[in-house]
């Protein structure tokens, strides 16, 4: 799956999940600062991702994470890391 897919499917998901009016929906876009997903939220985005990818998410993984470009950065390496396994 390309970046440019998972990033699709991460906008669906906001908009579906946390009504997240799609103008907000940014690769730019901070996580808590301008979408307010609080840990709660990353809660749920994650077990809304797990289909995505396939596998548990390892909330560790995410940490890091600040903005939407940063969450498909990270699904992209754990996507091309189970391909290479």
């Amino acid at each position: 799956m390309s970046k440019q897919e998972l990033y699709e499917q991460l906008k669906a998901i906001l908009r579906e999940t946390f009504e997240i009016e799609p103008e907000r929906i940014t690769p730019e876009a901070l996580l808590r600062e301008d979408l307010d997903i609080d840990s709660i939220d990353a809660v749920d985005l994650l077990v809304k991702l797990k289909p995505v990818v396939g596998k548990r998410l390892e909330p560790e993984v995410f940490k890091s994470v600040r903005t939407l470009q940063d969450v498909v950065d990270a699904l992209h390496a754990l996507l091309n890391e189970s391909a290479a396994a």
